[in-house]
């Protein structure tokens, strides 16, 4: 059984999943992938790790730095925990590129190449939204690229946090 809640957002109103104990999603209403993993029998409660996300949450939209991450649990093929995993390294106010992370997967999983492409495909799918921070996931030169919530809430974490991006 999957667990549900809700968040009002100031840029939207998100979805949140759990198995009960850890976070398994945080969703943009409408947004790409919206619900990836969830099954049909969920059910609408409260329960501790929701109020840890809301408390996170809270924390995160009044520009505030969090201090803490609910317990999560991400759930995908190898390498798209491999990238997730690289992405909840990023520090709050700083990005990376998707070429980036590419190169560092590269050479820790020993491949001789690994494309952008294929990160920004793993990127996109990335079933946590903000706690798992792809928004701070940008293209070459610091270039805007998509967001699965939309590009116009991309910007807007962006800015919360005072990180810089090119159109």
């Amino acid at each position: 059984m999957l667990y549900t809640d809700t968040y009002h957002a100031p840029i939207g109103l998100l979805t949140l999943a759990s198995d009960g104990e850890k976070l398994t999603g945080i969703w943009f209403d409408g947004q790409k992938y919206f619900g990836s993993g969830l099954s049909k029998e969920t059910e609408k409660k409260a329960l501790p790790v929701f109020e840890q996300t809301v408390d996170w949450l809270d924390l995160y939209f009044s520009g505030q730095k969090p201090y803490f991450t609910p317990p999560l649990l991400l759930s995908g093929s190898d390498f798209r925990m491999a990238v997730w995993n690289r992405i909840l390294q990023i520090p709050y106010g700083e990005t990376v590129t998707y070429g980036q992370i590419a190169k560092e997967l590269s050479v820790e999983m020993g491949f001789a190449h690994m494309s952008a492409q294929a990160v920004g495909g793993a990127v996109g799918h990335n079933p946590i939204s903000i706690i798992v921070p792809c928004h701070r996931v940008l293209g070459a030169g610091g270039k805007l690229t998509g967001y699965a919530g939309g590009i116009k809430k991309k910007m807007a974490l962006l800015e919360l946090e005072g990180i810089p991006y090119c159109l």
